[in-house]
């Protein structure tokens, strides 16, 4: 019995030493570190390991982030793993990252998954932003891929596929699932601008990229853990789906690009109007072919990495955007009725809807577009960013090296900036000089600094033209007499904040 004791002595003496040995140690690499990190900003308690992993399993991110920065306030400091990540919620810290120190907060964290996707950053989402082909596409995509004279160069494609839904509705008719119908057209939309009117691989390009969108909708080990053998193990089984996708969908781009090349072979380099009328990827080879852009050649994964880029970011946030948009006007049926009576009046005696028509004169709907950004931001957190340097937020030192979400979520219900910040206002906007520039840090929906969507004009006006039509040709009322304030608005995970059920509806042909 004594033996035992003195056994359970030394134990927990060994153990207590042990303990005291830890602490010290933590103090002084605090000490060490205390001249360079004065003040980290607050966050919850963290767990061994996973850090606060634990905090957001089985929510939605945004949405769970949104509730700690209650209690932690806007600039708030957590562990996924073993990554530190800025979560930023207020206009002001926004502010502070994307403009103030826009440059220390320009480039992006490597993920396994979207590095395999883009080639290892051979695109313009993911490439280092001090790259020379990242300038390089920039550029491109401001003076030519998607400048406003090339968006306006879209409007019989835009036209056509809303005529399309609008055939679409009326022939499945009465009951319909909107939301599948809207998704149909954008991909149309977005396939078109990018690659033309005819593509032979559209279907199995369309197929492989609804599984791209999945596998990046949330972290590999190698990510969250990257120095860990045993993650890496994982993430490395995990990632073998995730390169069989790629293989397919890099083969898919091998024929459109090779099929494009062939078509332009016997073109006449004189023909003045054929920049402005040709799809992106025909852009895109011309430039190729002619020796790059700036003194920068463009190659096959850049040309891969841009497209991937459109699909991805134009398809799915239009898409879910012009859902939210239904979803709201049908909770609120007086905006509904203000925004039909909008559109029959400027559209008065036409059958059909045409942007010169509506260019301009829709000042309610582009209020209702703005509002439902606010509310449903398609990409509720911005695409990450990463801290390149020791920089100060809002009083707190930030590490170089830490991941920067910014919840453009949370901004957009922030109460200090909006009055009723959770009510569908679209009138809000009247008189609000508010764009989408990213020069008004209350209103995100692109970003905004050296990041920001380059497409930002594209995709208003794909919504803008789907809604017109939608609203223009028919009456809407949920199906079976339902009760327009019970309809489900709960959001589902996903790379986008999509609805997490389908919309469906009930349509009825509006005769001028």
């Amino acid at each position: 019995m004594a033996e035992t004791q003195h056994t359970q002595l030394v134990c927990y003496t060994l153990l207590c030493i042990l303990l005291v040995a830890i602490v010290v140690k933590l103090k002084l690499k605090l000490r060490r570190g205390a001249g360079r990190l004065n003040q980290l900003p607050p966050g919850p308690w963290a767990l061994p390991v996973i850090g606060h992993m634990h905090l957001l399993l089985g929510a939605i991110p945004h949405q769970a982030m949104h509730r700690l920065a209650r209690r932690h306030g806007p600039v708030m400091l957590l562990r996924l793993g073993h990554v530190p990540t800025l979560v930023l919620s207020s206009a002001e810290a926004a502010r502070e990252v994307m403009k103030v120190h826009d440059a220390a907060f320009a480039d992006r964290p490597v993920y396994a998954t979207a590095n395999i996707f883009t080639y290892g950053g051979e695109d313009i989402s993911f490439a280092r932003h001090d790259s020379r082909h990242w300038k390089a596409l920039r550029k491109l995509c401001a003076v030519e891929l998607l400048s406003p004279r090339r968006v306006r160069s879209f409007r019989r494609v835009r036209e056509e596929e809303a005529a399309r839904l609008v055939r679409s509705v009326a022939d499945a008719g009465p009951v319909v699932n909107v939301g599948d119908m809207l998704k149909v057209m954008m991909n149309d939309v977005v396939m078109r601008a990018s690659v033309g009117d005819r593509c032979a691989q559209r279907d199995a390009y369309l197929e492989e990229l609804d599984r791209v969108l999945d596998l990046m909708s949330g972290f590999n080990f190698i990510d969250l853990f990257p120095a860990s053998r045993l993650a890496r193990a994982i993430g490395g089984r995990a990632l073998g789906a995730t390169w069989e996708v790629h293989r397919r969908i890099h083969s898919i781009m091998d024929a459109m690009i090779s099929d494009h090349r062939t078509a332009m072979e016997g073109e006449d380099d004189n023909d003045a109007g054929r920049e402005q009328r040709g799809d992106v990827l025909t852009t895109l080879l011309r430039f190729q072919r002619d020796g790059g852009i700036g003194g920068v050649a463009l190659t096959n994964e850049n040309i891969s990495g841009v497209l991937f880029d459109l699909f991805a970011a134009g398809s799915e946030t239009t898409a879910t955007t012009t859902i939210w948009a239904m979803s709201e006007l049908m909770r609120s049926p007086h905006i509904m009725a203000a925004e039909q009576s909008e559109v029959r009046q400027v559209l008065h005696g036409k059958t059909e809807v045409t942007e010169a028509d509506i260019d301009g004169r829709l000042h309610y709907l582009h209020m209702v577009i703005k509002e439902t950004f606010r509310l449903h931001p398609p990409v509720p957190l911005l695409m990450p960013r990463l801290c390149t340097e020791q920089t100060k937020v809002m009083g707190y030192d930030i590490p170089e090296g830490t991941t920067v979400f910014v919840n453009v979520s949370a901004i957009g219900r922030d109460e200090k900036s909006w009055t009723d910040a959770n009510e569908f206002t679209p009138k809000r906007f009247d008189g609000e000089k508010v764009d989408y520039g990213g020069t008004d840090f209350r209103f995100l929906p692109g970003g905004a600094g050296r990041r920001m969507c380059p497409g930002m004009m594209f995709g208003v006006s794909n919504i803008e033209m789907a809604l017109a039509s939608l609203l223009h040709h028919f009456d809407w009322k949920l199906p079976d007499g339902g009760n327009p304030e019970k309809l489900d608005m709960s959001e589902a995970y996903g790379i986008t904040a999509r609805r997490r059920t389908e919309l469906v509806l009930e349509a009825t042909v509006f005769v001028p």
